[in-house]
Formats: structure tokens, C-alpha cells, sequence
């Protein structure tokens, strides 16, 4: 049974869920998930988790993300992105040396306001569909980190480039709309590609040409924790697969816990006794 990660470069104009679905049918997967979705126009890194696999989420919620996005000033749209209906204009130009001089206000800890159109949940339905439908869609903002914002280029008439290194749950369409209101102007995100999610990196993954060929790796799930590691005997597995809390000498904290060789989940240990707290096998 395949357990593990394929890393994929997603491509434009499909939702991170069908690429999870290809990859699930190309592999044989009996089921599969992803570790952060990427809007439908997003391109780029989508680790696809594949069996016991899916159980990682959770564990990587928290992981920071690198992202490259196209800003487009003078222009927003009701989604922020060229998806939806274009709702402002204005004929500011905005320079380099606007930008560098804001970039430092955008940097650290902050409360960011999601984007209408957005996956969030209210009331167990996803604020895009209660958008879509007409209805009042009221969000709350959330707190994210920017760890560091650089202008790359200009790439086109009011248009520039941005590499963002940002903490998990950040939106980069909210980014720009806060960009613009501090250039004084609108913007929209016109284009945006992630490079880095986590340990992994965008020139690790696999097109879905190459998945569909058999072209790939299947990653080991372990390769995204940074514990120490505990190798257990046969009989002790046994015991801490079936509940059992084991003694130990290491200090308390959280563990890979190996089967031989073989990652078989996390583990941690309080006060002096190892269990069981990610099952992979």
C-alpha cells in the first residue's frame, strides 16, 4: 500500500482537489490529500499526500510558505485576483521607490482581512459559495506573519513582481489589497506560483504529464520532522501500536519513533513514558 508524498508542480485553471484526484488514480492511492491548496489560478508546489499519509496534515499547518506574485496596481477586482469583475480603478503610476519604501510596513506579525472569495468557512459553508449566492459574507482577520517581502522586478505597465516568504494561512491576494491602500491606490494579484512549502521546494516536484508516465518519488513522511530519533524492538512496536505506553530515558519532548528502519509515526514522551501520538502505518 503506497504511503507517502508526491510533490507536484500544479498547473493553472485546475483546483488543488483535482490534482489530488489525478495523482490518487495515477498512483493507486486507496486515498490521498494535500498539505495547502492553491487557489484554481495559482500554479506551483502542491505536496500530495498519499495513504496513512493524509493523517499529516494537521502537522503541517504551521509550516512557513515562499511564494512569487505578480501585483498589478490601478485595478482590483471583487476576488483580488483576474478572476472576478473589476469593482475600482485609478490612474496612479506607482514607482520602485514607493514600493521599497512600504515593503518594511508589510513585514512582521499582523491581523490580515481574507478575501471574500475565499475557502474560509462561515457557519460550515465556505465564504465563496455564500458570496457567489449574494449573500453577507462577514470574516474575520486573522493573524499571520510576513517574514520578509522583496520587489523583484517591474514586469509590465504598473506591474511588479514580489518573491513573499510568509507563515501558513496568509493570503497573498489580501497582501496586495493591503499594498495598494498604502500606495494610496487598488491592486489585484495577477499571477502567483509557490516555491516553497516547508523542507520542500518547487524544483523537487513533478509535472502531472510526468506522474501520469510514472515519472516520480514517492517521499517518506518523515522527512518533514526535525525530532530525534527512537528505533524500537519488535515487541515494544507491538506494545506501543496497541496503547501501550513505554518507558524512557530520553528528556520529554516528541520523537520519530522507527520500527528498525521503517518510520511508523511520532511519538512523545512525558515523564519518562514514550506513546504513540502519529500513527503512519
Amino acid at each position: 500500500m503506497i504511503n507517502g508524498i508526491i510533490l507536484v508542480d500544479k498547473p493553472k485553471g485546475i483546483s488543488s482537489n483535482t490534482v489530488v484526484n489525478i495523482v490518487k488514480k495515477c498512483v493507486g492511492a486507496n486515498k490521498a490529500g494535500h498539505l495547502g491548496t492553491l487557489d484554481v489560478a495559482g500554479h506551483g508546489l502542491l505536496p500530495v499526500t498519499l495513504g496513512k499519509s493524509t493523517k499529516l496534515f494537521d502537522y503541517f499547518l504551521n509550516k512557513d510558505k515562499v511564494y512569487r506574485a505578480t501585483f498589478k496596481f490601478g485595478v482590483e477586482s471583487d476576488t483580488l485576483d483576474l478572476e472576478g469583475e473589476i469593482i475600482i480603478t485609478d490612474d496612479k503610476k506607482i514607482s520602485d521607490e514607493e514600493i521599497c519604501e512600504t515593503l518594511p510596513k508589510l513585514i512582521g506579525k499582523q491581523y490580515q482581512m481574507p478575501p471574500i472569495y475565499s475557502a474560509k468557512k462561515i457557519n460550515g459553508m465556505k465564504a465563496y459559495d455564500l458570496a457567489r449566492a449574494g449573500k453577507d459574507v462577514q470574516l474575520k482577520p486573522k493573524l499571520i506573519e510576513i517574514y520578509d517581502l522583496k520587489l523583484i522586478k517591474k514586469v509590465g505597465d504598473n506591474e511588479f513582481l514580489f518573491e513573499i516568504h510568509c507563515s501558513s494561512g496568509t493570503y497573498i491576494r489580501s497582501l496586495c489589497r493591503d499594498m495598494a491602500r498604502l500606495l494610496s491606490t487598488c491592486g489585484l494579484m495577477s499571477d502567483i506560483i509557490r516555491t516553497r512549502c516547508g523542507s520542500f521546494n518547487l524544483d523537487e516536484s513533478y509535472s502531472l504529464e510526468e506522474i501520469k508516465c510514472g515519472k516520480y518519488d514517492v517521499i517518506s513522511p518523515d522527512t518533514i520532522f526535525n525530532y530525534e530519533k527512537i528505533f524500537l524492538t519488535f515487541q515494544e512496536v507491538s506494545k506501543i501500536l496497541n496503547g501501550v505506553n513505554l518507558k524512557r530515558s530520553e528528556p520529554d519532548g516528541n520523537y520519530s519513533i522507527y520500527d528498525n528502519n521503517d518510520f511508523i509515526g511520532i511519538g512523545r514522551i512525558e515523564k519518562g513514558f514514550l506513546r504513540i501520538t502519529l500513527r503512519l502505518i
